[in-house]
């Protein structure tokens, strides 16, 4: 039997193993194992076997050896002495579709491991006292839209990770994508679970998504997963009735009569259905999906009512959303609808506030742990005399400590510090702003010496551009201030500073949020080297932000065509069973 040379063979610690071949190609062939990977062993069976390299399989107990990254080495991978090894001729295009298949698994998993670690690090870095990076701000809401702090910094952080991932699965759901959903969900439970179970209880978003996992497995119809369909279930059951009563009564009161969670509940017994007929269990079985039925025709909303409400001016999704969760109450639903456009108007109002409010955040840094400037203590400070700048940086030094900052600012000494220190940073700023103006229009193709004369004349690349570009006359700078010094540069830099703040950032245009996320500015503007921005995966971020909508009834907006036609089928199997 031949064998290749190799300059690993004199080596006392390679791994030297013979491998069995059977198949399309049958042998002993001598390979390293702690040298060799998968592809260097496709390629020796492929000459072997007179075949190209894309067109045979490997096989090694019971699994298809993949070439992945070509990094593995066959001891790493299980491999052994005397291991058989199964040669399959596969046609060339047949390769071609297991080679794609492959890559989209391993696209899958790119993918996945993206959401996971964007989740992660928005949840870290928007949990209590944390500081925005990028345009947009996450904070938590109850049904009434009132920001709720839940327990711990972690508490907080694993509720908003299992909300954001929880919300991605969601997504996911809608585009039928429910192998994917099903490992986000996965996510999304491991991250709730890092939260106190006493916060947890405060909530039903855990027990919404277990339904929502287990409505993933009945839309695979993968029987493998009854028994666990069974125990998630029965812990959503549990948690639903928690927070919204065994008889109701809770979450009638807090939504007023209302009755957003029908749709929940009829899924939920759809489901609690399916899996007792499955187990035999059909007294069971019957009384879930008689329940769900009536639930079902409850949903319908007839279509006159409908109209009426479109004439009104409202839409047809708003309008039949609204008389779903209003019993087909006309005026109810009327109300409802208006009181969602008020609430949402007062979130409008309070997301521009709160953008506001960032952007002076990020102008006076982060403390040494990170977190934003608290602007109230900080308007306490102020309305006892100090000025603002001033009273933001001993706060700021202080990691918002009150009391310490007002220690720093009543002793001459340190407020004096701390005065030369903001008045220095500021100067610094404003270079670096020059320098980077000039740069950019030197970059356009204008002289050097006229694009620094400009921009320290008119203290703006906006206004210096238009100098420039004003035609051709004498030296711009002579023209409109004669000659300019370094000083008058300075002064002209310092006058300019308060505009430069102002038109620091840039607000997006829609505020995104989850039971209240907001839009805010990218710059980060301030002290202690807040310039520095940390690795970002952008696109996974804003993707998983543009899913959190701020609709304290998403969860509950569930459209029931499927879980009909489900109710259905699983009614006449159950009659077929004739109670047997």
């Amino acid at each position: 039997m031949e064998t290749e040379p190799s300059s690993s063979t004199n080596n006392p610690a390679t791994i030297m193993a013979k491998l069995k071949l059977a198949g399309a190609y049958a042998g002993i062939l001598e390979v390293e194992l702690d040298v060799w990977t998968i592809p260097m062993l496709r390629e020796q069976v492929s000459k072997r076997a007179n075949c190209e390299l894309n067109s045979i399989s490997l096989i090694c107990g019971g699994k298809v050896l993949k070439d992945g990254e070509g990094k593995e080495k066959l001891c790493e991978l299980g491999i052994k002495n005397n291991s058989k090894i199964l040669v399959a001729k596969v046609c060339s295009d047949q390769g071609n579709v297991i080679k794609n298949e492959f890559l989209a698994e391993e696209e899958r998993s790119r993918r996945l491991g993206r959401i996971k670690a964007a989740a992660v690090a928005l949840a870290k870095r928007h949990a209590e006292g944390s500081l925005p990076i990028e345009d947009f701000n996450l904070e938590v809401e109850d049904q009434s839209g009132q920001k709720v702090h839940l327990g711990s910094e972690t508490d907080q952080q694993g509720v908003m990770m299992g909300l954001m991932l929880h919300a991605n699965g969601k997504h996911l759901i809608k585009k039928q994508m429910y192998k994917d959903a099903l490992d986000v969900l996965s996510m999304g439970e491991e991250a709730f679970s890092l939260c106190d179970p006493k916060v947890l209880k405060m909530i039903d978003n855990v027990p919404i998504l277990q339904i929502d996992t287990v409505w993933c497995y009945f839309m695979l119809r993968d029987i493998t997963w009854l028994s666990m369909a069974g125990v998630r279930l029965a812990k959503a059951r549990e948690g639903i009735e928690r927070s919204h009563g065994k008889d109701l009564t809770r979450v009638r009161t807090l939504q007023g009569g209302c009755q957003p969670e029908l749709a929940l509940h009829l899924r939920l017994e759809l489901l609690e259905g399916v899996v007792a007929y499955h187990s035999a269990q059909f007294d069971k079985c019957k009384k879930a999906l008689t329940s769900a039925q009536a639930k079902y025709v409850q949903l319908q909303v007839p279509e006159e009512l409908m109209l009426l409400l479109k004439s009104m001016g409202y839409k047809e999704k708003e309008a039949k959303r609204a008389l779903k969760m209003n019993n087909h109450h006309v005026e109810r639903a009327v109300e409802f609808l208006v009181e969602e456009k008020e609430k949402n108007e007062r979130r409008m109002v309070d997301d521009i506030q709160r953008r506001k409010e960032i952007m002076e955040q990020k102008r006076y840094g982060m403390t040494p742990l990170r977190k934003a400037v608290d602007l109230q203590r900080l308007n306490e400070l102020v309305s006892i005399g100090f000025e603002k700048g001033l009273a933001a940086e001993a706060l700021r030094r202080n990691e918002n400590d009150t009391g310490k900052a007002l220690d720093d600012l009543t002793n001459p000494e340190i407020n004096s510090m701390i005065q030369l220190d903001i008045d220095s940073r500021r100067r610094k700023r404003l270079r670096q702003e020059t320098n980077a103006a000039i740069e950019e229009l030197v970059a356009m193709g204008f002289e050097r010496s006229k694009v620094a004369a400009a921009v320290r004349a008119t203290g703006s690349h906006e206004r210096a551009l238009n100098l420039l570009t004003a035609g051709p006359g004498p030296n711009p700078t002579v023209a409109v201030h004669g000659s300019v010094s370094s000083a008058d540069s300075e002064q002209n830099s310092q006058s300019s500073d308060t505009s430069s703040e102002a038109e620091n950032t840039v607000s997006s245009d829609t505020p995104n949020n989850v039971d209240g996320m907001q839009g805010l500015s990218d710059g980060m503007e301030g002290p202690s080297g807040i310039n520095r921005m940390e690795a970002r995966d952008i696109e996974m971020e804003n993707a998983i932000a543009s899913e959190l909508t701020g609709d304290a009834f998403a969860d509950y907006d569930i459209e029931v065509t499927v879980e009909g036609e489900a109710i259905t089928e699983y009614l006449a199997l159950l009659a077929s069973t004739g109670g047997n």
